[in-house]
């Protein structure tokens, strides 16, 4: 609920949260660029900038966050882009009403700060919605040191992805923050006949 409060507090009081570049990296346009289109969903998607460039680019794009004001944004930054989208107010550790499976998920910044608890639940979606074969793109920031109070992960954190094969990782430092921080490319094993 904290949590909630917070970064719904963020999209009221400032035009745009520090996250909120407006712009799509170059990660997730290397992805774009070396796939077919297909049906994607972005968590955390916030005001709406990679469910567009998605949408854009002929993807089915469905995006949730949790931030009433950031989905407004977002929906009306996807008319005046005169593309569509599903655009969901909704909590990324309870997607149970969400029709897989997909073939990218995405996440630029929101696992990082769930709680334990979260990240399993989360994770227990990412793991059923994905298609075999289909790619998990997370950015996350870690802590500076395991035992810090702030928010982000530690290398064990990942191992809730165990049934993915894990097949980049890309270590930098964030540009808002000057954290560490990596790019994961995860993929889901196909299904043996």
């Amino acid at each position: 609920m904290r949590q909630w409060l917070e970064f719904n507090r963020w999209y009221l009081r400032r035009k745009r949260p520090p996250w909120d570049s407006g712009i799509s990296p170059p990660e997730l346009m290397a992805y774009i660029e070396s796939h077919t289109p297909g049906r994607a969903m972005d968590l955390g998607c916030g005001t709406g900038t990679n469910v567009i460039t998605l949408a854009q680019r002929h993807w089915q794009v469905v995006g949730v966050d949790f931030a009433v004001k950031a989905i407004v944004t977002a929906r009306r930054k996807l008319r005046d882009a005169g593309v569509r989208a599903e655009l969901r107010v909704g909590d990324v550790t309870r997607l149970k009403s969400v029709a897989g499976p997909f073939d990218l998920i995405l996440d630029i910044g929101c696992f990082h700060a769930l709680d334990a608890a979260g990240r399993t639940r989360y994770a227990d979606s990412v793991n059923r919605l994905l298609l075999p074969g289909g790619t998990f793109l997370l950015y996350a920031q870690f802590k500076p040191t395991p035992t810090a109070s702030t928010f982000g992960l530690v290398d064990a954190d990942l191992e809730v992805f165990a049934p993915l094969q894990q097949l980049a990782r890309q270590d930098g430092k964030d540009t808002v923050s000057q954290r560490h921080s990596a790019w994961l490319t995860f993929e889901s094993r196909a299904v043996d006949n």
